[in-house]
């Protein structure tokens, strides 16, 4: 389903796709007409991901919003607060195997939990997080970013350096958005930029 659907009783909202398909600008969206509704909303991200902003969840498009920097899971439990009512995650895929029981306990407390993040990494295998996720979330929105090589919809986070980790944190110029035919889930590391040579500038791929 695309985007919330009021319920009085605790939930959850993933929102899941590759890189550059707005997962963040529609997190954001949700969290700020939270705000506008004068409910209580807390937003948490994790501490790896710095590139825009320390203490802020920033879109490719530029658009923020203040968020707690956490360095896991249980650091969600220790700053929430007592009258909070709505709980923004970014990034989700980050965090350790405890964020899908955070965000369960949250739920059935009554809160509205919204969090985002890739649902494949760079070789097209599901993050676990955001697998368990999905499968116990009241409500998922898959979003489809544009091909880079073809135009057509896509829903892979093709990774332009060389390097076997499967986290790296980058943004374009490191990765860029692929449609099943085009992904490459193991590129020839020869046609790969030298992690040591890539730097994550300003984006230049906006999300839908």
């Amino acid at each position: 389903m695309n985007g919330y659907h009021y319920s009085p009783l605790g939930h959850i909202e993933v929102i899941c796709g590759s890189m550059f398909s707005g997962k963040s600008e529609e997190l954001i969206r949700r969290l700020r007409r939270a705000q506008i509704a004068r409910q209580r909303v807390m937003i948490f991200k994790p501490a790896l991901d710095d590139r825009y902003g320390e203490d802020e969840i920033v879109s490719h498009s530029q658009q923020r919003i203040p968020a707690f920097v956490t360095r896991g899971s249980a650091d969600i439990l220790d700053h929430l607060g007592d009258r909070t009512q709505v709980v923004g995650i970014d990034e989700v895929q980050f965090f350790d195997s405890g964020v899908v029981e955070v965000c369960n306990r949250l739920a059935n407390m009554g809160l509205r939990v919204v969090v985002a993040g890739l649902d494949q990494d760079y070789r097209g295998v599901p993050f676990e997080n955001v697998a368990q996720l999905m499968a116990i979330a009241e409500y998922v929105t898959k979003t489809l970013a544009v091909c880079a090589r073809c135009g057509a919809p896509a829903n892979r986070s093709q990774r332009l350096i060389a390097s076997d980790e499967r986290i790296v944190v980058g943004a374009s110029g490191m990765y860029e958005a692929r449609c099943r035919r085009c992904f490459d889930p193991e590129p020839q590391a020869q046609f790969a930029i030298p992690l040591e040579q890539a730097a994550p500038t300003a984006p230049t791929q906006k999300p839908d």
